[in-house]
C-alpha cells in the first residue's frame, strides 16, 4: 500500500535533516569538541638514578627490588678501608702543621727576647758612647789649659772610637735579630697556609669516606637494582633507580588539532587500562613547547622531494589529584586514556 504524500514528505525531510546534521558534525574541526581524549598516554615519573661517587668494592646492600625507601635511608656501603687510611693520613698532616705553628710561635717568643736583649745592649752602648764623648771633651779642655796630658787626651779619643764601634756592632746585631723575627713571622704565615691546605685535604678525605655510605636522595620505590655485594663499582656507575610513585603524572600525546582550546587547569577524567571500569581525576598541568619529534637528533622535516603532511602530536602533562585510592596502585609505564574537558576551567 502506498504511503500518504504527507508521510513521504515528512520522512524525506527527516532524512535530509539527519544527513545535513551528520555532514555538519563530521565537517566541524576536531578542536570544536567539548572534550578531547587520546589513548596515546602513559604513567610517568621523574626517576632518580643513584650512582656511587667513589670507586670500590660493594660491602653491603641493604635494600631489595621494589622496596619502599625513605630519603636518607642507607642503600649500600662501599669497602672503606682505604678511605679511613686517607682520613688518618690527612689528620696526621693537620696535626703536623699545627705542631709546626706552635714551634714557630715559641721560636718567635724566644726571638722577641733576643731582640729586647739586643735593644738593651744598644742602649748601653749609646750610654757608653755619651760618656766617652763627655770624657773626651773634659780631657781636651784639660790639655788646652795644661792641666791634662796629651796621653790622657789620646786615651779618651781612643775610648770614644771604641764605644762608637761597639754601638755600630750592637746596632747591626739588633737589626739581625729583628730581621730574624720577620723571617720567623713569614714562616708562621707559611705554616698557617700549610695547615689550611692540610685541613682542606682532611675535609676532602672525610667527604670521600662519607661517599662510601650510599643513601637514598629521595623517597620512593627501588627499581632496576644492579648493585651486588662483592661487585666493583666505578664512580658514576648507576647502581639502582628510585621511582617516586607519590609524584607520578601522565604524559599524554594529543594531536595538534586537539589543542586549540586546551589550557592549564582544565579537569581531566582518566581511565586506566589495568583497572577497567574505574576512573581517576586530574587536571592539565602544562603543555609542551614543542612536539616530541622536534627534539629528535635527526631533523624530521624533508624540504625536498615528495611531501606527506602528518598530524603532529604534542605532549601534555596531566597531574593526578591527591587522595585517590586507585592512584596508589598506578605504576610507571601503564597505559591510560585521559579525557580533557576543554570547556571547563579550574
Amino acid at each position: 500500500m502506498a504511503l500518504p504524500t504527507s508521510i513521504k514528505v515528512t520522512v524525506s525531510a527527516a532524512i535530509i535533516a539527519v544527513i545535513g546534521a551528520s555532514a555538519a558534525y563530521l565537517n566541524q574541526p576536531e578542536s570544536a569538541a567539548a572534550e578531547q581524549t587520546t589513548d596515546n598516554a602513559y604513567i610517568q615519573a621523574d626517576f632518580t638514578v643513584v650512582a656511587s661517587q667513589v670507586a670500590g668494592t660493594v660491602k653491603h646492600v641493604l635494600v631489595e627490588d621494589n622496596q619502599l625507601v625513605q630519603q636518607g635511608d642507607v642503600l649500600a656501603t662501599i669497602a672503606d678501608k682505604q678511605f679511613v687510611v686517607a682520613v688518618d693520613a690527612a689528620s696526621a698532616q693537620v696535626a703536623s702543621a699545627a705542631a709546626a705553628i706552635t714551634s714557630l710561635n715559641a721560636n718567635l717568643l724566644q726571638q722577641d727576647s733576643l731582640v729586647q736583649q739586643a735593644q738593651a745592649t744598644v742602649m748601653a752602648s749609646k750610654a757608653a758612647l755619651t760618656l766617652a764623648n763627655v770624657n773626651l771633651t773634659r780631657y781636651r779642655n784639660l790639655a788646652t789649659d795644661g792641666s791634662g796630658t796629651v796621653q790622657a787626651l789620646q786615651q779618651a779619643q781612643a775610648n770614644l772610637n771604641i764605644e762608637q764601634a761597639n754601638l755600630n756592632k750592637d746596632e747591626a746585631a739588633l737589626a739581625t735579630q729583628q730581621q730574624q723575627s720577620n723571617i720567623i713571622k713569614a714562616e708562621i704565615e707559611q705554616a698557617k697556609a700549610q695547615l689550611a691546605a692540610a685541613q682542606a685535604s682532611l675535609a676532602n678525605a672525610k667527604l670521600q669516606l662519607s661517599y662510601t655510605t650510599i643513601v637514598a636522595p629521595i623517597t620512593g620505590t627501588i627499581g632496576k637494582k644492579s648493585v651486588r655485594v662483592g661487585g666493583y663499582v666505578n664512580a658514576g656507575n648507576p647502581l639502582l633507580m628510585i621511582v617516586p610513585l607519590d609524584e607520578i603524572y601522565i604524559a599524554a600525546n594529543f594531536r595538534e588539532t586537539q589543542l586549540a582550546k586546551m589550557a592549564v587547569g582544565q579537569p581531566v577524567t582518566i581511565s586506566v587500562d589495568a583497572f577497567p571500569g574505574q576512573q581517576l581525576l586530574g587536571k592539565v598541568d602544562s603543555l609542551s613547547p614543542a612536539s616530541a619529534i622536534s627534539y629528535s637528533a635527526v631533523a624530521p622535516h624533508n624540504a625536498t622531494g615528495n611531501f606527506t603532511k602528518i598530524v603532529q602530536r604534542l605532549p601534555v602533562k596531566i597531574s593526578i589529584d591527591a587522595n585517590q585510592l586507585l592512584a596508589t596502585q598506578l605504576r610507571v609505564g601503564m597505559s591510560v586514556v585521559p579525557t580533557v574537558k576543554v570547556e571547563s576551567q579550574r
